[in-house]
């Protein structure tokens, strides 16, 4: 069953809203880590910043791949895929979209995907 319209443009505007305050974090994270030009003689102190600034990338990181996933879920609203199961062409409940809008399986092959990886992880 096809999602209404007003349904996929609420999701668009959710997912657009979204890349667009993940982008703002990055600028002011960028700026923070140009304009700062703290000199700290300790090397216990120089050490800690050193973490934070990596853990804050690494962030970033994953920020980044999450933003390509949600303009890759606009794509599909555009194309009319969005809410339609990859592996079973089922629909992907509202529930779950709303939790996770990015996702391209629905429950059921999500937990089978998950079942067999934790078997073949073992």
């Amino acid at each position: 069953m096809a999602m209404k319209p007003e349904k996929l443009e609420l999701f668009r505007v959710m997912l657009t809203q979204k890349i667009a305050d993940l982008l703002e974090d990055a600028g002011k994270t960028v700026s923070e880590m140009t304009v700062s030009k703290e000199n700290f003689p300790d090397p216990n102190d120089r050490a800690s910043l050193e973490a934070d600034r990596n853990f804050e990338l690494r962030i970033r990181d994953r920020e980044r791949k999450l933003i390509a996933k949600m303009q890759e879920a606009i794509r599909r609203i555009d194309d009319g895929a969005f809410g339609i199961c990859d592996d079973c062409g089922g629909s992907i409940s509202e529930k779950r979209l709303l939790a996770r809008p990015v996702t391209t399986q629905c429950i059921d092959c999500k937990t089978k995907q998950e079942k067999i990886e934790k078997i073949q992880g073992d």
